[in-house]
């Protein structure tokens, strides 16, 4: 996996579009797309609004729709929602105005954790977006049921991007 998302990466950079992914101060993403995950995959929605050249903070929301029938999980265990902070660095590695690749943490409902995105922005307003999640510390130490660690694992996320300004 970590190939193809180097040669994804790879291919985006090269290409030359008009668009930005990221603009900087007052910036606005909207992303939707699919969670993959170990025991069930879901529906994830991220806003970002840019605060500098290079970082901005927003909002993650996630939730499980297909859980694997073994795990008994209410809404309570199948849904997150997170404030998170990303480095964009798309300008910083020279990659173009139309790729972004933003680093981040977050502080969640579950867990504090960590991610990685990558958005291509193929026009002014719609791209595509990958991102990966890991929890850096989670909130309960002690062996966690299936159904608390829904969000508690290492997430794939694909989907559109959407830029807002």
């Amino acid at each position: 996996m970590r190939k193809l998302l180097f040669a994804l990466v790879f291919v985006l950079a090269v290409s030359s579009v008009n668009a930005q992914a990221f603009e900087g101060k007052e910036d606005m993403k909207f992303q939707i797309g699919a969670n993959f995950q170990d025991n069930g995959s879901g529906i994830v929605v991220t806003y970002d609004y840019g605060l500098g050249e290079n970082f901005s903070l927003g909002l993650s929301s996630s939730y499980v729709l297909g859980v694997a029938e073994l795990i008994d999980a209410d809404f309570g265990d199948r849904i997150d929602l997170k404030a998170r902070f990303n480095a964009n660095l798309g300008s910083v590695f020279q990659l173009g105005d139309n790729v972004d690749i933003y680093p981040g943490l977050d502080l969640g409902l579950k867990n504090f954790g960590g991610h990685l995105g990558v958005r291509y922005f193929f026009s002014d307003g719609f791209g595509v977006f990958t991102e990966l999640g890991v929890p850096l510390a989670k909130y309960k130490t002690e062996d966690l049921s299936p159904a608390e660690e829904l969000h508690n694992q290492f997430v794939f996320s694909l989907g559109a991007s959407f830029n807002l300004n």
